[in-house]
């Protein structure tokens, strides 16, 4: 088997992997903290969030250097799913559901090999989404960063109220955010240094703030972070059926979000990926991250970038990474309540900033495309930003859906076939307007066999009042293989619409399955064998096979018409 096809292994970890690992694991305590809290969560279920789940998902990914942890659209999502079942977002057993559940459904839709799903969702979608979700991730951090929480029923208004209550903000909290920020943007001035300059930042401005006694808010004004591994935490069977339609939630915007770290980031070792298998990964991770104290889960990019950027070579390095986390919770967990809230609240503006800048050129690709696209994207953006996540995710599911059928049925259609003039070949024209009597007219079906194509083949169908003695030879042979409804009701109407004007309808190129489906539906008898031509290996095989019987078929017919009485 060639490198490409082989299914990736374990491998053997290399000292990067662990210098990346080391890096992930420092880089997960802050993300870790900030994502949780943003959600309404304790910080410590943040950081969990980094370890078994990472473990857990980098063993078994078909993306080896995914790393599998806490994002902020998860975080903000499970919060929404609880608070919208009205459950308190720090119980440990109501988070414990969330994330089992939430894995469960994960594996499922992997084992199903549904992971082709995630292709309907639409990048106009995609990023009116994601543009939503850092908008919350900087609304959810303006308390942190400038000691004044907004009000408002949303996050636009809750920005304006912000904005308005400019005179309410705390002076060094404010400044302390301030200074975070650009200690971040200096040190990123030095190439070497960006995949860490949130965690040095974090580092630099902590030391700074605990030094010079500056009175802001501590982590540990939050809670509590234990020095000690996560304890095994129970599910509360009593709110499954309630917290089931949120938890798959809560797992497509996991999965939505990791399925473009396979494309983007390519196996070292030029093995295959897999949407699928790395479903399943991610949901183990959540089912065993969930049993452990820690938040849903999914695919990182911010995080598996920092990996990349510091050296991966394998999967050992989420490996080392939730590892590494285990044991500096263990060793360095006091030094961590210690962190400021509002360092974390500024690293957390910076990346939600990020977020909306590195989808600059999608929004202005959405925009430039098309009118229907763009209005996709903004309505998803401001569902997002207006109603609870889950409604959200299925409003841009809906939209995602209405986009590809109109697609679709946009590129749908019937060509008129014409002789080329070298034997066996032919060339595309427009479809003809009528079929004449006595003739042979040949059509080429392209789309999708959708339902809403109905209505525009129907309008390009030739008018055959005229067709008596006629046959029309439709090629199928790039049509889906199972059709809809629709369009086999619209093939059965054009053979009853020429057969009472007294011509034929012949079908060309039917692949196998799409044979079976004509043979179960009635069609095949309505028009009879003779008029159904199965695909050949030959392009037009199929095609000149079903014209050469429709010709002699038209050329009998004219003959007993001559010879009939007047």
């Amino acid at each position: 088997m060639s490198e490409a096809g082989r299914k990736p292994g374990l491998g053997r970890p290399t000292p990067s992997d662990v210098s990346a690992g080391l890096v992930t694991g420092l880089f997960s305590i802050p993300e870790g903290m900030a994502y949780a809290a943003i959600g309404g969560f304790s910080p410590v279920s943040g950081i969990y969030a980094g370890v078994v789940p990472t473990i857990l998902g980098s063993f078994f990914a078909r993306t080896v250097l995914m790393v599998t942890t806490l994002t902020s659209a998860i975080a903000l999502t499970s919060q929404s799913v609880l608070s919208g079942a009205d459950l308190d977002p720090r119980d440990a057993g109501n988070i414990a559901t969330v994330s089992v559940l939430a894995g469960l459904v994960m594996v499922v839709l992997g084992l199903l090999r549904l992971g082709a799903v995630m292709s309907f969702v639409s990048n106009a979608v995609m990023t009116g989404f994601s543009t939503g979700i850092a908008l919350q991730i900087i609304t959810g951090s303006l308390d942190d960063a400038t000691g004044y929480k907004p009000r408002g029923h949303n996050r636009l208004t809750q920005v304006g109220d912000w904005l308005v209550h400019i005179g309410d903000w705390r002076l060094t909290t404010t400044l302390t955010a301030l200074v975070t920020v650009a200690v971040w943007a200096l040190v990123r001035l030095v190439r070497r240094l960006e995949p860490v300059a949130i965690l040095i930042a974090l580092v630099a401005v902590g030391l700074g703030v605990g030094l010079l006694s500056v009175d802001v808010k501590l982590a540990r004004d939050i809670a509590h972070i234990p020095a000690s591994l996560p304890h095994f935490t129970a599910p509360d069977l009593s709110t499954v059926g309630t917290l089931l339609p949120g938890a798959f939630a809560v797992a497509l915007v996991a999965l939505a979000q990791a399925a473009s770290i396979g494309p983007t980031v390519r196996n070292p070792d030029g093995s295959k990926s897999s949407v699928d298998g790395d479903f399943v990964a991610q949901g183990l991770g959540n089912i065993g991250g969930g049993l452990f104290g820690a938040l849903p889960a999914g695919g990182s990019m911010s995080r598996t970038g920092v990996a990349v950027s510091a050296g991966a070579r394998t999967r050992w390095t989420g490996i080392f990474a939730g590892v590494w986390l285990a044991l500096l919770v263990l060793t360095l967990g006091s030094l961590a309540e210690r962190i400021p809230m509002p360092v974390i609240g500024g690293l957390i503006i910076v990346i939600g900033c990020e977020l909306i800048w590195g989808r600059r050129k999608d929004i202005l690709l959405v925009v430039r495309t098309s009118p229907l696209p763009a209005a996709a994207m903004v309505v998803t953006f401001v569902a997002t930003t207006q109603l609870p996540l889950q409604q959200a995710i299925v409003i841009g599911a809906l939209l995602s859906l209405l986009l590809y059928c109109v697609q679709a049925a946009r590129q749908s259609g019937l060509r008129g076939l014409e002789r080329g003039p070298g034997p066996g070949s032919w060339r595309f024209t427009d479809p003809p307007d009528r079929v004449g009597p006595g003739e042979v007219r040949v059509l080429f079906y392209g789309g999708a066999s959708l339902f809403a194509e109905a209505p525009r083949i129907d309008a390009q169908w030739p008018d055959v009042s005229r067709a008596r003695g006629s046959a029309v030879v439709l090629t199928l042979r790039t049509a889906p293989e199972v059709p809809s409804s629709a369009v086999v009701k619209l093939l059965s109407r054009y053979a009853e619409e020429l057969d009472a004007h007294g011509g034929r309808l012949y079908l060309a190129g039917v692949q196998p399955r799409l044979l079976a489906v004509l043979r179960r539906t009635g069609l095949t008898a309505e028009l009879g064998d003779d008029r159904v031509v199965p695909a050949r290996e030959e392009i037009f095989g199929a095609q000149d096979e079903a014209v050469e019987r429709a010709e002699r078929w038209v050329a009998e017919r004219r003959a007993a018409d001559a010879d009939a009485p007047e």
